[in-house]
């Protein structure tokens, strides 16, 4: 069409369109809530284009009033979009998650920092079961989640840090303050540091109201610019002392930047991070070996091979490097869990061909365990092809096999047999373990 002739509504609908999509970016990655100041501000501006929508005169042509519905239903799905990313329930359950850890902010942390008691036990247990709640977290891919998840994981964390830091390490001075005029400035600033932990700890847990990350990060910048003017007098023992300092303020600044760094590099979103690309190219060999495994022709040929290079696998995965991100190291817990759950698959099926090669006597209750690990081993093979959820049929079928094996095993009776009672323990455990990575494989859990 030539632009010179276009209708002026459709011109208007065309601009109109063009705001709506240069802000569709914000909504979709959108990861607060719905009394965020941000949440008001995008909420305004679609609800603002869909009045200039409506207003819009089509003049009773059908182009134009087609272009009118395409317009107002883009709006409307973004305005939805909006709307499901702040109330989603895993984002509520984010959201609930911080608020118990605010709890414990408040009642453990600000009155250490206000000359109270030490840091106790229960605060690092308390903290550490929120951390691992928080990586159980299910995104689905959504990146709205991802990024509430990443940005409350990235503030619990730095809190767990800055505690774990200045418990553990305290500076090796000061100094007397007899020593230099410079001594009495640091002793200062450090004690001012101190007080800027506190007030860090209570900002990034969103429980202090009266400072503003902007005005700590001058307050440190400040302490950091005297520091550097002092004059120590070539002494070193002065010099390591205000480097120490200095440290522990680049520290601070480091936290201060962790949230907006965040947003600009993209760290929230781990399906580039290289940690996890390295987990995912282990699990990518992993389930080649599998399938090489359940679909050979004569699968004991492989056994030896494959467990060499399982454990080969398992190496890998133990040098990845964690970063300090416990959704990095869930992950590699589970794809662990993955490549080892295969190497016990192996054992079971060499243990079951080689007791076919031995032709002896034994006790029965010892024979009827070895009839329930065979059967495991069968049910083993489905576990490892299920790719599923809980809700699927085979799921369902799966888990009463497994449970069926255990009541099988319950009813086992040793008879005093001390290698028959080690025998049934090993099964059962085998049992629980299949079982339990069942539900890993089926909760849909997604970095």
């Amino acid at each position: 069409m030539d632009m010179g002739n276009q209708h002026p509504s459709i011109s208007r609908l065309q601009e109109i369109q063009k705001e709506v999509k240069s802000i569709e970016q914000q909504v979709v990655g959108f990861s607060g809530l719905s009394d965020d100041k941000n949440y008001k501000k995008l909420e305004r501006i679609l609800t603002k284009q869909l009045f200039e929508i409506d207003s819009v005169d089509t003049e009773g042509k059908g182009d134009i009033q087609q272009a009118r519905k395409r317009a107002a239903q883009e709006t409307e799905r973004l305005l939805k979009e909006l709307e499901q990313n702040a109330n989603h329930p895993h984002r509520i359950e984010i959201q609930n998650i911080f608020e118990e850890a605010q709890s414990l902010v408040r009642e453990k942390i600000v009155p250490f920092y206000n000359g109270g008691n030490c840091i106790t036990d229960e605060f690092e247990e308390g903290i550490q079961d929120i951390i691992l709640r928080l990586t159980h977290v299910k995104t689905g891919g959504k990146i709205s989640l991802r990024k509430a998840r990443y940005h409350t994981l990235t503030k619990i964390c730095a809190v767990q840090e800055i505690i774990e830091d200045c418990m553990k390490k305290q500076p090796s001075l000061p100094l007397s303050e007899d020593a230099h005029p410079s001594v009495a400035k640091i002793n200062f600033v450090m004690c001012e540091v101190n007080k800027a932990r506190g007030v860090l700890i209570a900002l990034l847990m969103g429980v202090n109201s009266s400072e503003t990350c902007r005005h700590l990060s001058c307050v440190l910048s400040g302490l950091m610019a005297d520091l550097d003017a002092l004059d120590v007098c070539g002494r070193t023992e002065i010099r390591n002392y205000r480097r120490e300092v200095v440290e522990d303020i680049n520290k601070l600044l480091k936290y201060l930047d962790s949230e907006e760094e965040a947003d600009t590099t993209r760290a929230f979103d781990l399906r580039q991070n290289h940690s996890i690309l390295k987990i995912e190219q282990v699990l990518k060999r992993m389930r080649e070996i599998k399938n090489e495994l359940l679909q050979a022709q004569n699968p004991p040929e492989l056994y030896l091979s494959s467990k060499t290079e399982l454990q080969g696998l398992i190496g890998q995965l133990d040098e990845v490097s964690l970063g300090k991100n416990p959704c990095i190291r869930e992950a590699r817990r589970r794809a662990v869990i993955e490549v080892q759950t295969l190497i016990t698959y192996v054992d079971l099926k060499e243990a079951l061909e080689k007791r076919k090669l031995i032709a002896c006597e034994e006790h029965p209750s010892h024979k009827a365990v070895w009839n329930v690990l065979g059967n495991l081993s069968e049910i083993q093979g489905e576990v490892l092809s299920f790719d599923g959820n809980r809700t699927d049929k085979n799921y369902i079928r799966l888990e009463e096999l497994l449970t069926k094996q255990l009541l099988a095993l319950d009813a086992v009776d040793p008879q005093g047999e001390e290698k028959c009672k080690a025998a049934r323990k090993q099964a059962v455990k085998l049992a629980q373990n299949i079982l339990s990575y069942l539900d890993l494989k089926s909760d849909e859990w997604e970095y």
